[in-house]
């Protein structure tokens, strides 16, 4: 699997948009733009992916699915860590195995 910032990269470059014009559509808490060198910084993994709020905004504006970068940024989604908060551990397991199972069911898995 690619890294985080290399979807990122190869999703924008797919897309015609650079990195100045994809970072002044993404905002941060405060409202403020990303700068196009904290973008790079991503895409050329000198930085952890950000946090979900930015992964969102990528996602919608690179056409990707926000699940898939949480995944590849090795997150979980904040509904599920709230969800699993109160969980009991035989619960996460189980879930955590389900989840491998599916990813073993996927076409040309080796």
């Amino acid at each position: 699997m690619e890294t985080f910032g290399r979807i990122i990269a190869a999703a924008r470059k797919a897309a015609g948009i650079s990195q100045k014009d994809l970072a002044a559509k993404i905002r941060k808490e405060d409202g403020e733009p990303i700068s196009h060198q904290y973008l790079n910084d991503i895409e050329h993994d000198r930085r952890n992916p950000p946090n979900e709020l930015i992964i969102e905004q990528l996602a919608k504006q690179l056409d990707l699915a926000a699940e898939y970068l949480i995944f590849a940024a090795g997150m979980l989604p904040n509904d599920l860590r709230k969800d699993l908060a109160g969980a009991k551990p035989e619960h996460v397991e189980r879930a955590y195995r389900a989840f491998r199972e599916n990813l073993k069911k996927r076409p040309n898995h080796q």
